[in-house]
């Protein structure tokens, strides 16, 4: 089974996640009552839609993760799905941003880009 669509199955039995496809016409999505939260691309690269507030807050810890990229202005983060360990990361951090959207968005005035990064990262095999 492909790393994807495991992570997929794994967060499919989650109660604040319901499927469909993702709102940038490439792949399936995760959404909550709040928004789209993870865009399953390809068999190894999914997006995910977390709050600047929490880009900000773990921005160290995403930029040393060989499996993360950042893409500046965005509220996306790609995940580049490779072994085991980056599903369990995904995981983490679809928790995060769930209670991230749950709590709020960005400062108002500040706009960012909505759309995932699907065609804006290139993931270099490790």
């Amino acid at each position: 089974m492909k790393l994807a669509q495991r992570a997929m199955e794994r967060l499919e039995a989650w109660p604040d996640l319901s499927a469909g496809p993702a709102s940038c016409g490439t792949g399936r999505a995760l959404r909550s009552v709040h928004s789209e939260i993870v865009h399953f691309h390809s068999d190894h690269d999914v997006d995910l839609h977390l709050t600047e507030g929490a880009i900000e807050r773990f921005r160290g810890d995403l930029q040393e993760s060989t499996a993360i990229r950042l893409v500046p202005g965005s509220r996306w983060v790609t995940v580049h799905l490779d072994c085991d360990t980056d599903v369990d990361l995904l995981l983490s951090l679809v928790s995060v941003a769930l209670k991230a959207h749950q709590t709020g968005s960005s400062p108002v005035g500040l706009q960012a880009r909505s759309e995932c990064n699907f065609r804006r990262v290139t993931v270099m095999p490790r």
